[in-house]
């Protein structure tokens, strides 16, 4: 995929006008979980002084690898965690925005359990909610969003690339999802 394909990407070349000078820079590492995340906030992050910040974590926490029974972080892990990166950015007086991750589709590989991976995914989706509304910051529902496209008739297989992570079309989606809260926040 081509980088100006990518959410990021496209939200740069939506928001690039005289009145927005918008510089967007993605700092997410793959395969990466909240406790990771907070171990190079400060440097990856914070450092650079950004105005906003877009959170997305659940998928990588949520999972069970083969061989165990639970998910690589629990439920309460992720709260805290979750918490911790809203507070420590709040506390610089960066605004914040979270977002649930898109839902896997109907045909992605069991987890380690051999279950569906929205399985253990969708309560931790509730959470990213639950922390959106208790610190009063905005959200944008990808999971939700995705759950509504699949219901309409959307195989999520064919925005993705391996049934969760996004293809260009899934890109578009994503930013689409994005513009209308982050324009909230720019004005």
């Amino acid at each position: 995929m081509a980088v100006e394909q990518t959410f990021e990407s496209l939200l740069q070349t939506s928001f690039q006008n005289p009145k927005n000078q918008i510089e967007v820079l993605n700092a997410g590492i793959g395969g990466e979980r909240t406790d990771q995340a907070l171990m190079r906030l400060k440097q990856d992050v914070i450092a650079k002084k950004p105005d906003i910040v877009i959170i997305m974590y659940g998928a990588n926490d949520s999972f069970v690898d083969i061989g165990k029974t639970e998910p690589r972080l629990s439920q309460r892990e992720f709260r805290q965690n979750l918490q911790q990166i809203v507070e420590r950015l709040q506390a610089e007086k960066i605004r914040v925005i979270l977002m649930t991750e898109p839902r896997w589709g109907r045909n992605a590989k069991p987890n380690g359990i051999g279950e569906h991976p929205n399985k253990h995914m969708e309560p931790f989706m509730e959470i990213v909610r639950d922390v959106a509304r208790s610190k009063s910051i905005s959200l944008v529902d990808h999971y939700e969003i995705w759950r509504k496209l699949e219901a309409s008739g959307l195989d999520i297989g064919s925005i993705t690339t391996d049934q969760l992570h996004p293809n260009p079309s899934g890109h578009k989606k994503i930013a689409e999802s994005i513009e209308p809260v982050l324009k909230k926040l720019l004005d």
